[in-house]
């Protein structure tokens, strides 16, 4: 198929990555559990939480505050686990800020498979940051978001500036 001169194409190939990927993987433990921060894209971590990295983002820079132990609902958080992911996620726009000059942002749970979890047993905290005018037609006309930067290279500067 042909596109017409006045389209232009935008390719997205790391969204294959998606769709191929094997959706029984629980890579929220395994970030939780691993060393190697790079490869599971964690930014920070502290004693009860740990700030990652959405690998399929919705914009750049969105990141997800987690808690170690995977439960499903608030209620199953201790105290000190319902703080420190919230202490993530002040810390969370602190960096975006400063990184990615975020202007506002999106801040909040998505609980259970109807409520739109990807991960329904491992809660997580979504901070995802936003710019005045960041909506646009692409997602509308094209259901194509288009990133304006690679994870790995951001994924460097959060690291960075979180020191």
């Amino acid at each position: 198929m042909a596109f017409p001169e006045s389209l232009q194409a935008v390719w997205a190939p790391w969204r294959v990555e998606y769709f191929s990927m094997d959706k029984s993987r629980d890579f929220l433990t395994e970030a939780a559990q691993s060393t190697d921060d790079r490869a599971h894209l964690v930014v920070r971590r502290g004693k009860e939480t740990f700030l990652v990295m959405n690998r399929f983002p919705y914009t750049v820079g969105h990141l997800m505050a987690v808690p170690y132990r995977k439960v499903a609902d608030i209620a199953d958080l201790t105290q000190g686990e319902q703080l420190e992911l919230w202490e993530q996620a002040a810390f969370a726009q602190k960096l975006l800020r400063a990184v990615v000059h975020a202007e506002g942002f999106n801040v909040g749970l998505n609980l259970g498979k109807a409520g739109g979890a990807g991960v329904a047993d491992h809660l997580h905290l979504h901070i995802v940051p936003r710019w005045e005018g960041d909506t646009n037609f692409m997602p509308v006309l094209g259901n194509v978001r288009v990133m304006a930067e690679a994870l790995d290279a951001l994924y460097g500067k959060l690291v960075e500036a979180a020191r």
